[in-house]
């Protein structure tokens, strides 16, 4: 059980180490670089190649069954939804086979509408302390989970 954490514009690394830490699962921080690697021998820190998507090749070649990814991609959330990885948003919502093809599709859809129209504003808003608390929450509910299941045999 590994949790995968695409670390590129990520505001809950810390978070995510520091939950790792506290139940001794492994944590792999995967990155285009910029970041400084953590001291903790739970804590891997990956460093991709630049280029586009590289990190998110990286992490959808490895999660699976068991592993839990952290990420706002969601063309990554997909694969690793696929694979049979659980899947955290920032904000702590999850990704799953239930959901996953309509947010992949709503995802094309704002993109194709954004292309249509240049002058429409863009971006989300921002990272609150609720989302923070959120995520928390989900990763320790998706981490005990996944523990649960490899300590059960399933």
């Amino acid at each position: 059980m590994s949790l995968y954490v695409d670390a590129d514009a990520c505001p809950v690394r810390e978070e995510c180490a520091r939950v790792a830490i506290r139940l001794g699962q492994r944590c792999v921080i995967v990155c285009n670089g910029g970041l400084r690697p953590s001291d903790h021998p739970l804590v891997e820190t990956v460093f991709v190649p630049e280029g586009s998507d590289a990190a998110d090749r990286w992490i959808a070649e490895r999660a699976g069954p068991g592993d839990v990814v952290v990420t706002a991609d969601i063309p990554l959330a997909a694969r690793c939804v696929e694979a049979g990885a659980r899947v955290l948003r920032h904000d702590g919502s999850v990704l799953n086979a239930a959901n996953i093809g309509n947010i992949l599709a709503m995802r094309d859809l704002m993109a194709d509408l954004r292309a249509a129209d240049p002058l429409r504003p863009g971006g989300g808003k921002g990272f609150t302390k609720a989302d923070r608390s959120r995520f928390l929450g989900a990763l320790d509910r998706a981490l005990g989970a996944a523990l649960r299941e490899a300590r059960d045999g399933h």
